[in-house]
């Protein structure tokens, strides 16, 4: 693990081997790269082993209920919109119980940035299937395989509007930093979805298995030899739905967008932290109700 301003000694659990070290130590290197103090940061996480996330780094942090991790960023960037909030999260946590939460935040176009482990498994839970596991997967929960459909993040959020959709591998350290740095300088919601094998519940998704099918843009262009055009909406929908078989990492789609706290006019002008408190017209408020 890199030695930054970042560490604090704190107990971490994670199994050896797991990939959720290498995103750390990855958010402590885009953070250097970005001369962040801990101070100016706030990370958020939900519920899992991706929710630890915080506590392993010197950093504002708060760490909420399952899948409610982006509403609490909802509130703290609404509140001030100055702070960089950092959002770490599980598929479970995220694309399972904060699903809704998940799309409300695209549509609002919140100026945070979401880490996703993605191990496609309840990894905190001992091993049942993710809403990201593929169909037919045996666990020792799902002993006749999976019955659900694996759901796509990378499709839904592009159809539902994000501005700013990466996906990455925890293994690719230099390719996370990279895509970590662009995503929080922009202005608005960006996403990285983070392919994390797990080393002890999923037997499946192993590194052996990403490492096949992992590849680049930056570098092998797309699926068919042309070099890729992350402003292209209709391109960026077929690496989303490329399959399990090649699965391309690096910055899939961007567009510029207008941020939340820009479509809100009094948060125009300064922070809603830093306006007065109006009891009395609050006071007025709840007494007319």
């Amino acid at each position: 693990m890199v030695t930054t301003r970042f560490d604090i000694d704190n107990e971490n659990q994670w199994c050896p081997g797991c990939g959720n070290f290498s995103i750390l130590e990855a958010m402590k290197k885009a953070f250097i790269s970005l001369e962040f103090k801990p101070e100016d940061l706030l990370v958020i996480s939900g519920i899992g082993q991706a929710g630890k996330t915080p506590y392993f780094m010197e950093c504002n942090m708060f760490n909420g209920l399952h899948g409610r991790a982006l509403a609490i960023a909802a509130g703290a960037k609404t509140a001030n919109h100055n702070l960089n909030i950092i959002v770490n999260s599980g598929d479970g946590d995220c694309y399972s119980e904060g699903a809704n939460h998940f799309l409300a935040a695209i549509r609002r176009n919140l100026d945070i940035t979401l880490l996703v482990h993605n191990n496609r498994i309840y990894g905190l839970t001992k091993g049942q299937t993710s809403p990201t596991s593929s169909f037919g997967m045996k666990t020792k929960m799902q002993k006749s395989g999976n019955v659900s459909s694996s759901f796509n993040p990378i499709a839904t959020a592009l159809v539902s509007g994000a501005g700013f959709i990466a996906r990455g591998f925890s293994d690719d350290i230099d390719q996370l930093v990279y895509l970590i740095e662009k995503a929080v300088k922009y202005k608005g919601f960006s996403m990285i979805d983070i392919c994390q094998p797990c080393v002890s519940f999923n037997k499946f998704n192993t590194r052996s298995w990403y490492k096949k099918r992992i590849f680049r843009l930056d570098e092998n262009y797309d699926d068919k030899g042309l070099k890729h055009d992350p402003h292209d909406y209709y391109r960026a929908l077929k690496l989303a739905h490329m399959g399990e078989d090649k699965i391309p990492t690096g910055i899939i789609y961007l567009k510029p967008g207008i941020a939340f706290h820009e479509r809100i006019e009094v948060l125009k002008e300064k922070p809603l932290c830093e306006y007065d408190f109006a009891e009395a017209q609050i006071n007025r408020i709840i007494n007319n109700l």
